[in-house]
């Protein structure tokens, strides 16, 4: 990923991404992931049936790279792992939420000026220029 998108201030969103996922990747809900000590959002993301399966057998994060189509361990480049603590399903059976605790303590793959792993949320958009604002620079 380029460093201004995960680094700058300028808002980009993707509004193609799930189109450009589903027309990849066949088969793909969407998962919310969650700390399960302090309920923040970490990342929301995409699992099909195999990183599904794979991820209730190694009770780890694994989900699916829809830009890579290919299976993807959370952290396991950056060494930010997680363990699946609990996996719940919606309503309608087309989303799940995990709820995991990192292996590390910390989440991101990114980092701030200190060296250390932030929260995925870590800027926030100003409601009145429209700019993102870093809260974890």
């Amino acid at each position: 990923m380029s460093k201004e998108l995960e680094e700058g201030l300028e808002l980009k969103l993707d509004f193609n991404k799930l189109e450009k996922a589903v027309g990849q990747s066949k088969g793909i809900i969407p998962v919310a992931v969650q700390h399960a000590d302090t309920n923040e959002l970490i990342l929301v993301a995409y699992t099909n049936e195999l990183a599904f399966r794979k991820t209730i057998e190694t009770q780890s994060l694994v989900l699916w790279s829809t830009s890579r189509n290919e299976l993807w361990e959370k952290g396991k480049t950056s060494g930010e792992t997680f363990d699946l603590v609990e996996a719940r399903v919606n309503c309608e059976q087309n989303s799940l939420l995990y709820r995991v605790r990192p292996r590390r303590g910390a989440i991101c793959h990114t980092k701030n000026s200190a060296g250390t792993p932030r929260n995925c949320y870590y800027r926030k958009i100003d409601l009145a220029s429209g700019k993102l604002v870093n809260l974890d620079p």
